[in-house]
């Protein structure tokens, strides 16, 4: 049998972005029947306890490929159109001629135009994009606060539009997602959080996945570390926390090995149909969050890993905590990947984040486990 996994090169390379300064790393890779996993540095910087690689997560924005593979799910049972208007199922939250222009396929694709709402919902951090402006203040105040998803969706909706519906480029936006959350519970009868456990992390058999019911994590996790570009020195541990304010648009928790088997399982038709696998994979161009210029689909996008190859997925960031999990086209090859700390980078005087080894170091760990 042919090696395709070189697990002495991947721990080497799990070890290097723990050095290059995250507490904590830990990963899944699989290439056809063969698996590897493996973790280096520590789930708790007070007490040195190590990080293990079956260790639950909070996996922030991955949690929009589950939350669009459920509202695709109801596309094809005829009970959404993915081109009719937001307003026929949501008149009050998204009223008037912007409810008549906005689909729910810009929402899902992030071309709406509708605000963020997280400026607004965390005050320091309304300066937001300009990042030197922000503090991190907010996420204090806010660790124990239980939001309202309407409210938050008003939030998004009577701020300032990015751009008339069906622009592009269109703006990464929570809101999007937390109206699709509104969506799924007008025409499921069912809060949006139990639909996507029954009807997609149930569907996929995973064991270690699901929406918190509190601001605690259940099972063995690590702390999660946030530094906000260098503003929280040292970076302070935000896992217990309200997640609230991310609802079905980034609150999920899982493992890596969770998100490779969801992923696998997505791509070869058994969560949603192929038809609307290939309606995911349409991709328009969208503003990201960190102010890059990306190509997104439907709750995921195409990332190509070092070397050139096009691969499939998501990542996400929640106040401390970082996944990204890539799937190769045919779903042969897959890497999830987690660390403990976010914002790990300074600002230069333009406010720009500075380079650091850390990313460096994901980028060569990235480029190994998908192209060995």
């Amino acid at each position: 049998m042919t090696n395709l996994l070189d697990p002495a090169k991947l721990n080497t390379a799990i070890e290097n972005v723990h050095r290059a300064g995250v507490p904590g790393v830990f990963a899944e890779v699989r290439a056809e029947d063969q698996v590897w996993r493996g973790a280096a540095g520590v789930a708790d910087l007070a007490v040195g306890r190590p990080v293990t690689a079956d260790m639950r997560h909070r996996v922030g924005s991955v949690t929009k490929t589950f939350t669009a593979a459920a509202v695709l799910q109801q596309v094809e049972s005829g009970r959404i159109g993915l081109d009719a208007p937001i307003r026929r199922y949501l008149p009050k939250l998204v009223p008037g001629a912007r409810g008549d222009a906005i689909t729910v396929r810009m929402l899902i694709n992030h071309t709406s135009g509708l605000a963020e709402y997280l400026p607004y919902a965390y005050p320091s951090l309304g300066p937001f994009p300009a990042l030197a402006d922000t503090r991190p203040q907010s996420l204090d105040d806010h660790r124990f606060t239980r939001f309202d998803p309407v409210e938050l969706i008003e939030m998004g909706v009577t701020a300032p539009a990015f751009s008339a519906p069906g622009g592009t480029p269109g703006l990464y936006s929570n809101t999007n997602y937390l109206l699709l959350g509104q969506l799924l519970e007008q025409v499921t009868g069912t809060t949006a959080e139990k639909y996507i456990t029954q009807n997609v992390v149930e569907r996929a058999g995973l064991q270690d996945t699901g929406f918190p019911d509190g601001p605690h994590l259940g099972g063995p996790h690590s702390q999660m570390y946030e530094a906000w570009f260098g503003m929280i020195d040292p970076p302070r541990d935000f896992s217990v926390f309200d997640m609230s304010y991310a609802g079905v648009a980034g609150s999920l928790v899982s493992t890596v090995a969770d998100l490779n088997r969801f992923f696998g399982l997505l791509f070869d038709g058994e969560i949603v149909s192929r038809s609307s696998l290939a309606q995911m994979r349409r991709t328009v161009t969208v503003i990201s969050q960190e102010g890059r210029t990306i190509e997104y689909g439907l709750g995921m996008y195409p990332m190509k890993a070092p070397g050139g190859t096009t691969f499939w997925g998501g990542g996400g960031t929640v106040w401390g905590a970082g996944t990204i999990s890539m799937t190769s086209a045919d779903s042969k090859r897959q890497m999830s990947v987690a660390i403990n700390l976010q914002r790990w980078s300074r600002l230069d005087s333009s406010g720009k984040p500075r380079p650091h080894a850390i990313d460096d170091a994901l980028t060569a760990l990235y480029g190994l486990a998908m192209n060995g």
